[in-house]
């Protein structure tokens, strides 16, 4: 296994959700976005590093049922399973390294809070970038929050790369576009504060280089969407295109991937 990965698995066998700096009892910005964005309950989530979040039990109890969990620590994923209980068995669980894993479908809705900004070399940010490609829909969305431009450079002794909305939309590349850029102040259960910066994308429907016959016409190629790439202070909004998305059921079970790297509670 990687240093990655038995990092993980020592905080989530030794350490309680009120001990770790990123626990949420109610993931309230990812919720308004996810719901905002996929009113359809059908709508297929995949929640990455989101271990021993309650984002699910709280989308489970708003009605969603084709949910996924990743995590590279089975010991997160296993906390998660058991606060869940009976509810467990409505969840896929995944574990593996999330820049190692190769999707076998695709989701609606992509949900990352605090993973992908632990991947701090340009790799295994590459790595991820083409899973989250091969794993989305056209038109999905995608939900990510880092540490903000002016937040914590470090977090569970581990550097982080620090993005606004605009800076991550812009990592990501052309194939995601910007919609909304949202700042939270996160209080951890020691108290302290840590700015958060959300960035909702939109997946292109189509490719970027234009058909032949535009070509031969002359016509540029579409482009769906606009892009926004401001961001307003805690729980405040800037506003964009919501997309609405739905997507088929799943099977459900835990899983384990051969890998190595990193991935990242919400």
């Amino acid at each position: 296994m990687s240093e990655a990965h038995d990092h993980w698995q020592r905080v989530f066998t030794t350490k309680a959700d009120a001990e770790v700096s990123w626990y949420q009892p109610r993931p309230d910005v990812s919720l308004d976005l996810i719901t905002a964005a996929a009113p359809d309950r059908a709508a297929a989530i995949i929640d990455i590093g989101g271990g021993t979040s309650t984002l699910t039990d709280h989308l489970l109890a708003a009605g969603y049922r084709d949910l996924t969990v990743l995590d590279i620590s089975e010991a997160a994923l296993t906390r998660g399973r058991q606060r869940l209980g009976a509810a467990a068995d409505k969840v896929r669980w995944i574990a593996t390294d999330i820049a190692e894993w190769t999707p076998d479908r695709r989701w609606d809705v992509w949900h990352d809070r605090a993973a992908f900004h632990f991947l701090t070399d340009t790799a295994r940010q590459d790595a991820y970038i083409r899973v989250m490609t091969e794993a989305t829909a056209p038109s999905a969305v995608v939900i990510i929050a880092t540490f903000a431009l002016d937040g914590p450079e470090r977090c569970s002794g581990l550097p982080v790369q620090r993005y606004s909305p605009a800076t991550l939309a812009a990592r990501l590349g052309p194939d995601f576009i910007l919609v909304e850029g949202r700042g939270e102040d996160h209080v951890t259960p020691a108290g302290a504060v840590q700015r958060f910066s959300y960035a909702m994308l939109r997946r292109r429907t189509q490719d970027r280089l234009p058909s032949r016959r535009s070509l031969r016409s002359g016509g540029p190629s579409a482009r769906p969407g606009g892009a926004l790439t401001g961001m307003t202070g805690p729980h405040k909004r800037t506003h964009g295109p919501n997309p609405s998305v739905s997507g088929p059921p799943h099977p459900a079970g835990i899983r384990r991937k051969k890998s190595p790297l990193a991935g990242r509670p919400s």
